[in-house]
């Protein structure tokens, strides 16, 4: 797991980003920080079901975060939808 240090300055970057996702109707939850250095979000809102997530999450998430914290590998989301084509159980 991440040390105390990391986990801050990757929660400090989260928020910075967060009114990105806000201005949208979206927003996101932090999971935590695996032992791989990959940050673990949770998209919700306009956010959650939206065809465009996997792009807000590397253009924008990711790059955000690792610039700020080089020690990221990745940023993931958790509740992302196996396969964005199929959205019977959301509807």
């Amino acid at each position: 797991m991440a040390d105390d240090a990391l986990k801050a300055k990757v929660e400090e970057a989260l928020e910075q980003f967060r009114p990105v996702l806000q201005s949208e109707g979206g927003d996101m939850e932090f999971v935590g920080i695996d032992d791989e250095n990959k940050v673990h979000v949770k998209l919700t809102g306009a956010c959650e079901g939206c065809s465009m997530a996997v792009m807000t999450i590397k253009m924008g998430l990711e790059t955000y975060v690792k610039n700020v914290c080089p020690e990221i590998t990745e940023v993931v989301q958790d509740n992302a939808i196996e396969n964005p084509n199929d959205f019977g159980e959301l509807y």
